[in-house]
């Protein structure tokens, strides 16, 4: 038997040190594998809340959970990967939190190398995994979220050669949520994920608002998750590409300083509009244009919201430009950013 989650009640046992949330929409065939290698970690010490939104596919009853440190949450609709974060995150009494996509396998040492890396590092409250392929064990996935001056996001390193990946730990500007820790108090005091984005930019804008509080990111070469990217939503599905496209103009409006925003909104409008043009043939435009529309047009949150963001912000308008990537190439080629650790404004590439 499966033992329910109520996000509602708090916990009265000692919390281990990290809790791992996994949040589940119509992942059969992913989830229970997943679920299998987090069981599997040399280091034991985890709880872990499984968060189903509304699975039509059977993954959920068919998912067998290994031990009591697993407990599942099932909500009645598909609220969005980023409400369903904070649902599993909530009432959480670890130090650390946890975000493991169901379509990812986590090595048997990526907790051991997490909990590590919080010791090495205690001045960082972000980490991330290294991503590979799970399809091609020879190709990386992503090391790091970075972001271009325009707003627009990736991976580091994404479809690039495992050979090319720095031999050490490096800060990167935020973690990818497919395998990301953080610092729970950071984490709730930067609000959690918004939950207007539903999913897609999650991460980076909540990455970027834990930035503004003076969180830190340490990307760990050896906390090794495979991930199959994009498995369930498909990458250039109608529902991708909108979101992505929308969440990425809502991302840079809530989080970047006016000077900045005023270059970066329509570099960001542009660019979308030029990729729109060149891949008409493989990319669903219209629901592209959708996107960039609402991107405008709509706000995410509250107006308060958003002046709070900025409000709290405690690096500079000059360590954050530092932190961009200006290279108009590298939207294109996709490459790693690492600062050099301690000096979060000098790059290495």
């Amino acid at each position: 038997m499966n033992r329910a989650y109520d996000p509602n009640s708090p916990s009265t046992t000692a919390a281990p040190w990290i809790r791992v949330v996994i949040v589940n929409y119509n992942g059969r065939g992913f989830l229970q594998p997943c679920v299998d290698a987090l069981a599997a970690q040399t280091m034991p010490d985890f709880e872990a809340v499984i968060v189903d939104n509304a699975s039509t596919d059977g993954s959920v009853d068919a998912l067998c959970l290994p031990d009591h440190r697993f407990t599942l949450a099932r909500n009645p609709s598909n609220i969005g990967f980023a409400a369903a974060n904070n649902i599993g995150a909530r009432h959480c009494k670890c130090a650390w939190i946890a975000t493991l996509n169901p379509d990812t396998i986590p090595s048997a040492a990526w907790l051991e190398e997490a909990r590590q890396g919080t010791i090495a590092y205690p001045d960082f409250q972000m980490f991330g995994a290294t991503l590979i392929d799970a399809a091609d064990g020879t190709i990386v996935d992503g090391f790091g979220d970075c972001l271009s001056i325009t707003g627009i996001p990736w991976r580091g390193g994404n479809g690039h050669p495992v050979s090319t990946l720095p031999n050490s730990d490096g800060e990167v500007f935020a973690p990818c949520a497919a395998a990301a820790i953080y610092d729970r108090e950071y984490f709730e005091r930067a609000g959690g994920f918004d939950e207007s984005f539903f999913c897609y930019v999650e991460d980076v804008d909540l990455g970027f608002r834990m930035r503004l509080l003076g969180a830190r990111c340490m990307q760990l070469r050896h906390a090794i998750v495979h991930h199959h990217g994009s498995a369930i939503t498909g990458k250039t599905s109608d529902f991708t590409i909108f979101h992505s496209f929308r969440n990425r103009l809502w991302m840079l409006r809530k989080n970047m300083p006016l000077s900045l925003l005023l270059l970066a909104a329509p570099a960001n409008i542009l660019y979308s509009l030029l990729i729109i043009a060149l891949a008409r043939r493989s990319l669903p435009a219209a629901a592209a244009l959708k996107g960039l529309w609402d991107g405008v047009v709509k706000s995410p949150g509250t107006p308060s919201q958003r002046r709070s963001v900025r409000a709290d912000g405690l690096i500079s308008t000059g360590d954050l430009l530092r932190m961009l990537v200006w290279n108009p190439l590298a939207l294109h080629k996709r490459p790693i950013q690492v600062f050099a650790i301690g000096h979060g404004g000098d790059a290495k590439w």
